[in-house]
Formats: structure tokens, sequence, C-alpha cells
């Protein structure tokens, strides 16, 4: 199967389950996630430049060439590591921004980019829809797992590297913006 077939078929899985939200009246209290902040009319540029833990992946994005993207008409999800979860990676973040390291940059970054409108509330009730994690192939061609541990939500890498969904989602005009904790990098292989 092809990786774009396989894409969209996550995407089409995860879009067609039904927002918890829509099933009536809901309290934040009684939600599993964090609900996701409405901004539809703007795109998911606009709501990164709104944010002010999310400075270093805005000049990340600006210096890999994927601004762009985020200003189209295209529908993505992205998992947006916060400020100080670039700061975390210390020496080896500031390796990834050296002007040689910008194909790797891109392809570190396009693994944090879902196609589609993906909520959070989307992806708790996938997975609870299936009973465990579930899973995603990025606009990388990798796969991410989903996996919720009581109202904790996170996200991985098949070599085991994890984040957790921090901060308010924000679903905007063409997509949504899904704080994290870490920057999904993977191991090096030794």
């Amino acid at each position: 199967m092809s990786p774009f077939i396989k894409c969209a078929l996550g995407a089409a899985t995860l879009a067609v389950l039904p927002l918890v939200s829509a099933c009536g009246e809901t309290s934040q209290e009684n939600s599993p996630v964090q609900a996701t902040k409405e901004e539809k009319s703007s795109t998911l540029a606009g709501a990164l430049n709104s944010e002010g833990n999310m400075s270093k992946l805005q000049g990340v994005l600006a210096d890999s060439e994927l601004t762009g993207i985020f200003d189209g008409p295209g529908s993505y999800t992205l998992l947006a590591p916060s400020d100080d979860a670039f700061a975390a990676l210390g020496e080896q973040g500031e390796a990834l921004l050296d002007k040689e390291q910008r194909p790797l940059l891109v392809g570190l970054l396009r693994d944090h980019m879902l196609p589609g409108h993906v909520t959070p509330e989307l992806i708790a009730e996938a997975i609870k829809s299936k009973g465990g994690p579930v899973t995603m192939t990025t606009l990388g061609d990798g796969t991410v797992t989903f996996a919720q541990d009581g109202d904790r939500i996170s996200v991985s890498l098949d070599d085991g590297t994890s984040a957790n969904f921090t901060g308010t989602p924000i679903a905007t005009s063409n997509g949504v913006v899904i704080p994290l904790d870490a920057v999904l990098v993977p191991e090096a292989e030794g």
C-alpha cells in the first residue's frame, strides 16, 4: 500500500469518528482531554504567531522554509513542541539549526505534521473506540502512535521517543495546533 494511501486512510479513519462534544452536552470536567480552542478565522501560521510559547517552533519552521504550508488552503495538524521542549534538546537542538542540517530538520518537522484536521478529542475518541493506541502516518512518511493514560494523551515514535499533549490545542481554518512537551527526535542508531 502506498504511503499516500496509508496517510489518507489514517486521516479518514480519524475524521469519520464523531466529535465528543457533538454527542451532547459535556463539561470539561467529564472530558477525557482538554477542549480544543476554536480560532476559525485564523490559519495555523496565525495561531503559532499568537502563542507565546511557540517562538522557537516559528523560527525553526521559517528556517526550514515550511511556514508557507500553514497559510495555505490545505488542512494539517501540527504536533507543536513548546519553547521549553526545544530548550530541553540542548546542544542537539542547536546542531539541528545549522544550515548543513536543514534536510534533517525538514524531515523532523514533517514527522510533527499530520494530514487533516485532527483534534485531541478525535484522537481520544479513536483510542476509546479501538480500545487502545492508534497509529497515524505523518507527512514525513513516518508513523506516530497516540495512547491515553487517564486524562493524559501521549504521542510516540516507533523507537519509544514520546511527548505528552500540553496546553490548549487550537483549531484554525486550515488545521489544528496541538502543543507538545517534547520534540519527537528519533534516537540515534548506534
